[in-house]
């Protein structure tokens, strides 16, 4: 098969011949998970829209209102998209190339909010930080999903059948 392997160790794909809808349950509740983050952000952005518009003003982004409800529209769609598995590779990869913006535009470099203690804008610097890893996962997340699919319990596994 082309594959290695050694002794006492469990060869790629052993699960899913003894739990044939292992990989589709897998990856459905990686859609699942994937989508939990996007879909309640995007409703919170829409339910406050102001925050998002202050954010993206400070990051010096032209139109703030018209971008924080295309960004809000966007993260309900897609995440609705990629959840029910329907044009899974196209939403996946605008997630991941959204992902990668929202990291550097948003989450990278220094917090440094007024009048606050410099431990307190050194924690959210930190956490900043993490925003931006965790976005670059999310993105990783979803180039997998565009490259291997989104499994058979899903509307593109269905309509291809």
């Amino acid at each position: 098969t082309g594959r290695l392997s050694a002794p006492g160790l469990s060869r790629y794909g052993d699960l899913e011949k003894e739990f044939p809808m292992s990989n589709a349950i897998i990856t459905l509740l990686g859609r699942i998970l994937l989508a939990a983050v996007f879909i309640p952000a995007g409703l919170q952005k829409l339910g406050g829209i102001d925050a998002t518009v202050g954010m993206i003003q400070g990051a010096g982004l032209p139109a703030a209102t018209a971008l924080a409800y295309l960004a809000a529209i966007f993260e309900v769609v897609a995440g609705v998209l990629v959840l029910i598995g329907f044009q899974t590779k196209w939403a996946s990869l605008a997630l991941a190339a959204f992902c990668v913006f929202t990291a550097f535009v948003f989450h990278s470099g220094p917090i440094n909010v007024p009048d606050f203690p410099e431990g307190a804008n050194g924690m959210l610097t930190m956490f900043n930080g993490i925003m931006m890893f965790k976005n670059l996962g999310l993105a990783g997340g979803f180039l997998v999903l565009a490259g291997q699919g989104p499994g058979a319990l899903s509307i593109d596994a269905k309509r291809s059948a």
